[in-house]
């Protein structure tokens, strides 16, 4: 994040290994809400894993953006609530959507 230059863009992250749980487990969500200081509830999950982000965020009840990078959604048992072609495109829908 650093290295990157992300963590002058970015409130706070959260490294798997440093909380001990991987996505999809409920505890690296609830461990990036609490890095924030948002209610988990509040929170969009943004990502490109249909198992680890949409489906993790969709076992909590949370609103998710999938980055399709030009695939297909091949998933029945549940759904992403917006789908965008790549990041920068998820971060304006999150951005643009009140409540």
């Amino acid at each position: 994040m650093r290295n990157a230059g992300l963590d002058r863009i970015v409130q706070d992250w959260v490294i798997s290994e440093a909380v001990g749980h991987k996505k999809p487990e409920p505890e690296i969500f609830q461990a990036a809400a609490d890095a924030v200081s948002i209610p988990l509830l509040d929170a969009w999950v943004i990502g490109d894993s249909p198992h680890a982000d949409i489906a993790g965020a969709s076992t909590l009840g949370l609103r998710s953006v999938w980055v399709t990078d030009g695939r297909a959604w091949d998933q029945d048992s549940y759904q992403p609530t917006r789908v965008a072609d790549d990041v920068a495109s998820a971060i304006n829908l999150v951005l643009g959507t009140s409540g």
